[in-house]
């Protein structure tokens, strides 16, 4: 039976809480600092509401009694790329660590959106489980193929829109819709400009007339 003597003298953080939380089941394997330890491998979860108003105790309860150690919770909404608690629970994950959601609509609201999480999670040799879903667990054999399946709705879902983004700007054009920024100067003001310096007016000049800068009033031919 392995005891904290078989240990270095400074046993990493997964071996004391090993030992620690002894009355909880976890899992034994090989410590990635060094061969004499066992660590613990963590169980991470991640609980959103849309708006303040809402609860997360039901979210809360669920990955609690699935047993995670830690819990990063926020209140923001999903469509929102910039979520500070989940940049700091992927940035946290480490090897065989497993994030954990009580619903896929709690991570993410789209196909791409989950591919780009999972993605995160696998590139830190982490897994990614759902409660409600028990196929996203790319852990299992399945899951991983759901995954690679999902990947591919993910691209075709990022086709359909770049195709609608493409069909949208040309019906556009054929209506007489002109992209980019808005001209500085009327074309009754180009005219007028392009005359005034014909009769020698400075660019600086003319630029204070108009409200421009000297830059715009050169590029009139």
């Amino acid at each position: 039976m392995t005891n904290l003597r078989s240990f270095s003298s400074i046993p990493c953080w997964g071996c004391v809480r090993a030992f620690m939380a002894a009355s909880k089941p976890f899992q034994l394997v090989d410590c990635p600092i060094s061969p004499r330890h066992i660590c613990r491998m963590a169980i991470i979860g991640y609980a959103r509401v849309s708006t303040v108003g809402q609860n997360l105790d039901v979210q809360i309860q669920q990955l609690t009694e699935h047993g995670c150690d830690r819990i990063f919770q926020e209140k923001v909404s999903g469509t929102k790329i910039d979520r500070p608690q989940l940049k700091r629970l992927l940035s946290s994950l480490q090897p065989r660590d497993t994030l954990v959601v009580a619903r896929l609509d709690r991570l993410a609201r789209s196909c791409l959106d989950l591919l780009n999480i999972v993605k995160a999670t696998t590139a830190k040799e982490a897994n990614f489980l759902s409660l409600a879903e028990p196929w996203a667990n790319t852990s299992t054999a399945i899951g991983k193929l759901m995954l690679t399946v999902l990947s591919g709705v993910a691209e075709f879902e990022r086709d359909l829109i770049s195709l609608r983004t493409s069909d949208g700007r040309e019906r556009a054009k054929k209506a007489g819709v002109k992209f980019g920024p808005k001209p500085k100067l009327s074309r009754h003001q180009t005219e007028e400009i392009r005359q005034r310096k014909e009769r020698g007016e400075s660019c600086r000049f003319l630029a204070r007339s108009y409200g421009v800068s000297p830059n715009t009033i050169s590029r009139v031919r």
